[in-house]
């Protein structure tokens, strides 16, 4: 299936390692699965929100135009914000954007169902 996905990294290129927080994630990196072509989308301005990151963040990824999003964790507020826009929400990857986009390929993350972490998590 060719879809548009992001990835929640703590730099600007396929091999930077995930950034296992998805509110104040350093970079998306948006991918064309379908060409391999990648883009890195600076999250600056939400890493350092006072509160409210999650939320933001999840509606930068909805106006990206993603189908699904991998990161490692996601707070409840993000995740209905990301539900509403038709994400699908892969949680727990881990290594590099790269590996964590094999991980999604080879079916070995599933759909989440609910957030995984509480709000305001750091």
């Amino acid at each position: 299936m060719v879809m548009k996905l992001v990835v929640t990294s703590q730099g600007n290129h396929l091999n930077s390692p995930l950034d296992p927080r998805f509110g104040r994630a350093k970079f998306f990196i948006v991918v064309d699965t379908e060409t391999g072509a990648f883009s890195a989308v600076d999250n600056t301005l939400n890493l350092n929100a006072a509160q409210g990151a999650g939320i933001q963040s999840a509606k930068r990824v909805v106006e990206l135009g993603a189908q699904a999003l991998i990161t490692g964790h996601v707070g409840p507020k993000a995740f209905a914000t990301l539900q509403a826009g038709g994400v699908k929400i892969y949680t727990g990857a881990a290594g590099t954007v790269a590996e964590a986009m094999e991980q999604f390929k080879t079916g070995k993350l599933a759909a989440a169902v609910s957030a995984d972490v509480e709000g305001h998590w750091m």
